[in-house]
């Protein structure tokens, strides 16, 4: 399996996909927002895009659909709830459905909600996995949930679905936030000596060809993760006095992303 990350430059700092059966060339196009870079890459390798992909309904995800399908006549695909927010939607997807990309490529489709109530993140099915996760999982940070989303139902995607996926899986998230995550992770957890380490390593990294972190990695450095931490607590009881003395796994993210907000 290829995993293309395709860096858009624009303000919102998207990342764009294209997953890719070695064998056979066919590749399905995920929240191609940037259009003429996602077929630019796919002409440039001889790749062809049959499916399009979009992990969510919100517009910086979605608004290359029209122009791919144009051009490559790809079938779109997404939650199966979003048939109503995306238009031209082909195939809804469930938990559990498999995706499948030429001969070689199946993709496990995990039912995501949190930042909007219709997310899919795709499970590669290979020896070491990775995660394609739009808007719910970014390097060292959460998706926000201002737009159709609730942080009950986030946390809940955290701690029952991404928290067990196996340790090496690799994260390829729908934006580079990672610098401005690792520096909220420092002002809840000053004492992360590895996200600490991390900063100094990618602050001036090439978005083209960034850090792919792992699951592993993630919980050692992502303070939505990091919530039995003691020092993440005691720097949450000062922002909230009224925190219970011992709080929940689920009050610890939900007021980390009450806080990440207005950070």
């Amino acid at each position: 399996m290829i995993v293309d990350q395709i860096w858009t430059g624009n303000a919102y700092r998207n990342f764009n996909y294209l997953i890719v059966c070695p064998e056979t060339g066919e590749a399905v196009a995920v929240d191609p927002l940037d259009h003429e870079k996602c077929l630019n890459r796919a002409r440039a390798q001889g790749w062809e895009i049959t499916q399009v992909l979009n992990t969510h309904e919100h517009g910086d995800h979605t608004g290359g659909n029209k122009r791919v399908i144009e051009a490559t006549g790809a079938k779109l695909l997404a939650h199966r709830n979003a048939k109503n927010a995306i238009a031209g939607m082909d195939v809804g997807l469930s938990a559990n459905d498999v995706v499948k990309v030429g001969k070689t490529v199946e993709l496990l489709a995990l039912d995501t909600p949190g930042h909007t109530m219709s997310h899919v993140c795709l499970l590669s099915k290979t020896d070491q996995p990775a995660l394609i996760c739009g808007d719910t999982l970014f390097n060292a940070g959460a998706g926000n949930c201002h737009n159709g989303g609730h942080p009950n139902e986030l946390y809940e995607t955290f701690a029952g679905q991404l928290e067990s996926l196996p340790e090496n899986t690799l994260i390829y998230p729908g934006h580079d936030y990672m610098v401005n995550n690792l520096a909220f992770t420092l002002d809840r957890e000053p004492d992360n000596d590895r996200a600490r380490a991390l900063l100094s390593e990618i602050e001036n990294q090439d978005p083209n060809d960034p850090l792919v972190s792992t699951l592993g990695m993630e919980k050692e450095i992502n303070t939505f993760f990091r919530l039995r931490s003691p020092t993440v607590i005691a720097r949450l009881r000062e922002a909230f006095p009224d925190l219970p003395a011992s709080p929940s796994p689920r009050d610890v993210f939900v007021k980390l992303r009450e806080l990440r907000n207005d950070w």
